[in-house]
């Protein structure tokens, strides 16, 4: 076993690689609960369809591979938060249901710094195996992002800051 043997899985992770990795699992496990809970207030079918699209097939596989990762390598697995049951969303008070506007803004924020965190990794990463699996993570995340923003658009859910217009007598060629 030797650091650049070429066998990736025989070459051990560095401390950044290893960080990168167990708070990828941490945070995917914390979404994870976070986003059973969403889908219990969610009232849009369609925006209940793209969550459980995002947890089925973005949180989940992100978490089997990590976690994998993480025990392949004697590293120990962060505390996790339970699993959360499904519930009624009509049993919950409609002053206590956190809207579909506000799920969807905080999916976004997430889908956004899941991407920031995964070119970070990428960036850091000495094992190939290692960016290449964060590559798959930042890529599944963009197409969900999409998704995301189209979705957001069609429902009216995109805060649009100012646009920045300018006048002809101010343009410059």
């Amino acid at each position: 076993m030797g650091m650049f043997s070429g066998n990736q899985a025989q070459e051990p992770m560095h401390y950044g690689e290893a960080f990168g990795v167990w708070t990828a699992y941490s945070v995917a496990k914390g979404q994870l609960a976070a986003y059973q809970v969403y889908y219990n207030h969610v009232g849009d079918e369609e925006l209940k369809k793209l969550l459980g699209e995002m947890v089925e097939n973005v949180i989940k596989p992100g978490i089997e591979e990590t976690e994998a990762l993480l025990k392949q390598n004697s590293l120990g697995l962060p505390v996790a938060p339970p699993e959360r049951s499904e519930a009624n969303r009509e049993d919950i008070p409609v002053g206590a249901r956190i809207m579909d506007p506000e799920i969807s803004a905080v999916i976004a924020r997430d889908v956004a710094e899941g991407l920031v965190a995964d070119s970070m990794v990428i960036g850091q990463c000495v094992r190939e195996d290692i960016a290449m699996m964060f590559g798959q993570f930042h890529m599944k995340k963009a197409q969900m992002g999409a998704k995301l923003l189209r979705l957001n658009k069609k429902k009216g859910w995109i805060i649009q800051p100012p646009l920045h217009k300018v006048s002809k007598n101010n343009q410059t060629d």
